[in-house]
């Protein structure tokens, strides 16, 4: 096999990034990480309870440690949270040690992806497409400045936006 990679998969809430890098790790026999996930490991809690507790400046401290640690790997696919691009600190780390791959989605799509998940703490509002527009005015153009590709996952299944990443990528 060539040098391992780092793939790290950035975009919005509900564009499948956690679903998507499942696929894309298994299939390039690389390790997975989805920084959601080990903030959860490594506070004992889960992402709302952190909100409540800490607000969102405390949980954007931790997962700006979370992707520090975890690009320090070799060999990973990385889902990053929707909301983590905004840190200039985890853009840097996230160019610097690997491939960035922006998975884009439309409002729309995440506003079907996202109706009935209770985890997502920024959503728990009367009109979550409405936070969905605002976030996307600040962070898209963010997404699209770090990434080396640009995959569209909106009428695709995860394991097709994961062969189209690896053709991309030419691995």
């Amino acid at each position: 096999m060539a040098e391992k990679r780092n793939i790290f998969l950035v975009g919005p809430m509900g564009a499948g990034k956690s679903t998507i890098g499942r696929h894309l790790a298994q299939m390039l026999h690389l390790e997975f990480h989805d920084s959601d996930q080990e903030i959860e490991n490594r506070t004992g809690a889960d992402i709302a309870w952190v909100f409540d507790v800490e607000g969102e400046e405390g949980f954007r401290r931790r997962e700006t440690q979370v992707v520090a640690d975890l690009t320090e790997k070799q060999g990973i696919v990385l889902a990053t949270g929707g909301g983590s691009i905004q840190s200039k600190d985890i853009r840097n780390n996230l160019s610097a040690r690997g491939i960035v791959v922006y998975l884009e989605t439309t409002i729309d799509k995440q506003v079907a992806r996202t109706q009935r998940d209770k985890r997502r703490p920024l959503l728990q509002v009367d009109d979550p497409r409405e936070v969905l527009e605002k976030l996307a005015e600040i962070r898209n153009p963010l997404y699209e400045e770090i990434a080396d590709v640009i995959v569209k996952t909106d009428e695709q299944s995860a394991k097709v936006v994961a062969n189209q990443i690896i053709d991309q990528l030419g691995f």
